[in-house]
């Protein structure tokens, strides 16, 4: 799940030439923004059947942060 996870976040910001991290800031990645955000709440939603709101995500700040959110919901 950690790698399929991982995948996923290069996948919403459309890189694959870099090294994701559970540690890294979600901000910190130059292609964060809102159009990253919505591409991956789609794709959570469609690999791993979890639907996360706004007002959650808004309290995930690392990678890892929202692993664990995703995690806890998964069936």
């Amino acid at each position: 799940m950690e790698q399929k996870f991982l995948n996923l976040i290069k996948e919403a910001l459309e890189v694959d030439s870099i090294e994701v991290k559970f540690e890294d800031l979600l901000a910190d990645f130059d292609a964060w923004d809102s159009m990253a955000r919505l591409s991956l709440i789609a794709l959570l939603d469609e690999q791993f059947e979890v639907e996360v709101a706004d007002a959650e995500f808004d309290k995930t700040e690392t990678v890892k942060d929202l692993f664990n959110l995703v995690k806890s919901r998964v069936k």
